[in-house]
């Protein structure tokens, strides 16, 4: 129904309860609504939509512009540490880009899987003013993510003999697995950066993380050149710059929470966050399998081309093309954040139409970042591979892969947004599906069938990943497209009465009542 047949059917039910004399009130008010409509000016009603999507757009920056300084910041750390274990030699830059892409996307995944949790319910209690619910949904997220952390820890103690097992070669094996466990402490200070990150963006305070991150960033490039170069420590002094500046953000980000800065939002730890865990552990599992199942995607590729004919030339140049379409991703997950807050937001408000409206703002602003970065990877794409590696084999190899390179970092602007969307609204089994669908039966097979059938080594593989994201991207349109948002707006409130705990200060209140 249109709001113009349902504003009818409106008057027309109160004209029926009215007196007589109120129906002719109603009758010319009819009238001059439609004269209105008629007289307004058409410049006046695109006015009224450009002022609307300024307005949303300001809304969307002030989540997304701190969360990609952040996020495009923190993942810089990772790319600068590979330039400098590339410029060391190339078995540890094939060793540490076995154990990013393949350990750390691997663990990170579920990770940041059972994390998105956190977005979906913080930013939800949000949007319904339930404030001092956010402190104990980020309190047990911490709980979930440090005890599924603690189980998949074999991952980076054991990695040298499950790389021989997977059969990649031995000197590449044993170099990722030192360097692995120099990941134990990066990978810990993640569950508490990114949960925190998940929460302060909620309610729109995440600015503080984007100054942290820049801090870290630029202290991490002095003090990398320092420990490599001027005490000449090697892969140990790389990797410690890292665990040094991973920890810093961490620090900064509980001094600002502990400091009073979000004094509606967290109440202090609680036991409170002890309970209902189960079914917060249900929606962070139906999250952890959907975001993981796309990270493994990439982890799985990286693992199809280390069984290529020249092994570390095709890691590292695979590898190096990942990290830059995931380091111009930072921006598009920086807008996912946004993304997901703001439909989480609406939905927390009980508004549907501007769930929709926010979602096509959001896209389209996505889409057109996306279009720029693309047009940068076509335009330099030779000379990328210089900037991590001395070895001409492998500079050739990505600037071969850079046509590639620059559709996927297009695709990786659009799909993304999809996936905060669905976040947002708690729809991760959903996308999880269509995940398993796009990634596992479309994408790897027909990589691995144009990898080592047609003999088109690591291209036939980015073919093929670029096949699934094609797929999943049509997929997720077609969702978005397709779902009721007036019943996620319906479920949203009754998730959130249902999990909703009393703040101290209304237990205060009631006693000092009574």
């Amino acid at each position: 129904m249109t709001q113009k047949e349902e504003e009818k059917k409106n008057m027309e039910a109160a004209k029926k309860l009215k007196p007589p004399f109120i129906t002719k009130t109603i009758d010319k008010a009819m009238d001059n609504s439609m004269q209105e409509r008629l007289i307004s000016p058409e410049s006046e009603q695109v006015g009224n939509f450009k002022g609307r999507i300024s307005e949303e757009s300001k809304k969307i920056w002030r989540v997304a512009l701190p969360s990609i300084i952040s996020r495009v910041s923190s993942f810089g750390t990772i790319v600068v540490t590979q330039s400098f274990v590339g410029h060391i030699n190339s078995s540890d830059l094939a060793g540490y880009a076995l154990v990013q892409t393949l350990s750390v996307r691997f663990v990170n995944g579920i990770l940041i899987g059972m994390s998105s949790a956190t977005e979906t319910l913080c930013g939800q209690a949000f949007g319904a003013k339930q404030y001092h619910m956010m402190g104990i949904f980020l309190q047990r997220s911490w709980l979930v993510d440090l005890i599924t952390l603690t189980i998949l820890l074999p991952v980076f103690l054991f990695a040298t003999p499950i790389f021989k097992l997977l059969g990649e070669e031995e000197s590449i094996a044993k170099s990722a697995g030192y360097i692995s466990l120099w990941f134990i402490p990066i990978v810990y200070s993640m569950v508490f950066s990114m949960t925190i990150q998940m929460y302060l963006q909620a309610q729109q305070k995440n600015i503080v993380i984007a100054w942290l991150s820049i801090i870290s960033f630029v202290m991490h490039i002095p003090l990398s050149w320092l420990f490599v170069y001027i005490l000449n420590w090697g892969i140990s002094g790389a990797m410690g710059a890292l665990c040094i500046s991973s920890w810093f953000l961490v620090i900064g980000e509980f001094v600002y929470i502990l400091g009073g800065w979000c004094r509606d939002t967290w109440k202090g730890f609680t036991i409170a966050a002890f309970k209902d865990m189960l079914p917060v552990v249900k929606l962070s599992i139906s999250s952890g399998v959907m975001i993981c199942l796309e990270l493994w995607y990439y982890a799985i590729l990286v693992l199809l081309a280390g069984y290529m004919k020249n092994a570390k030339v095709a890691i590292s140049a695979f590898s190096i093309c990942l990290n830059i379409v995931g380091w111009e991703a930072m921006i598009s997950v920086g807008m996912m954040g946004a993304a997901c807050v703001r439909v989480a937001n609406e939905l927390g408000r009980g508004d549907a139409k501007a769930v929709k409206f926010s979602i096509k703002v959001v896209t389209s602003t996505s889409v057109s970042i996306g279009l720029f970065f693309w047009i940068l990877c076509l335009v330099f794409g030779n000379k990328i591979g210089y900037l991590f590696a001395n070895d001409e084999e492998v500079a050739h190899s990505v600037a071969d892969l850079s046509m590639l390179l620059a559709f996927s970092v297009l695709l990786s602007s659009i799909y993304p947004i999809f996936s905060g969307v669905a976040i947002g609204a708690g729809l991760q089994t959903t996308v999880a599906i269509i995940n398993i669908i796009c990634f596992y039966i479309i994408g790897i097979p027909v990589g691995a069938l144009l990898g080592y059938v047609t003999h088109l080594q690591v291209k036939g593989i980015w073919i093929g990943m670029l096949c699934g994201v094609v797929a999943e991207t049509l997929a997720l349109s077609f969702m978005m497209w397709r779902t009721n948002w007036d019943h996620e707006v319906a479920k949203a409130l009754a998730r959130l009465k249902k999990w909703y705990l009393k703040s101290p200060d209304e237990t205060d209140q009631k006693s000092d009542h009574a």
